[in-house]
């Protein structure tokens, strides 16, 4: 990709836009962890004890040991779902707090960029002056 590219790109990039809304991408990543690991927690001590229940007077022994066996399967499967989602919202997390160091060091860049900027344009302002000067007075 081309410098003209990146530029024309970051220069379309609404960064006070962007800089304004970094703390609440984080903000709002903190608190998907922390509900999902929260929620966790509470799944954890609300999940049935083996051997609890109802033992299904009205169904024969196969049945019940084929609904125990489907319910095993489905209790491993959410397990798995729930270890995704954990994952998953760490990797948000990670990437909102990335994000706000992120918008943080381009808005150093910007105002370092703007003040060279000022200082260039100061600088040609007074060599144009000087060889006005120079010429102007012989």
């Amino acid at each position: 990709m081309a410098a003209g590219t990146i530029i024309t790109v970051l220069s379309n990039v609404p960064w006070g836009q962007v800089i304004d809304a970094a703390p609440k991408v984080a903000e709002g990543a903190t608190k998907l962890w922390g509900a999902v690991t929260r929620r966790k927690k509470n799944d954890a001590e609300l999940a049935p004890q083996a051997g609890t229940g109802a033992t299904g007077g009205d169904l024969p022994d196969d049945s019940i040991q084929r609904l125990r066996a489907d319910v095993q399967v489905l209790q491993a499967s959410v397990g798995e779902l729930r270890e995704e989602l954990l994952s998953a919202t760490g990797l948000i997390k990670q990437l909102a707090d990335q994000n706000t160091v992120l918008v943080q060091r381009v808005e150093l860049h910007r105002r370092r960029l703007a003040l060279v900027s000022y200082l260039t344009t100061g600088a040609v302002a007074m060599l144009v002056w000087a060889v006005v000067y120079l010429l102007t007075t012989r």
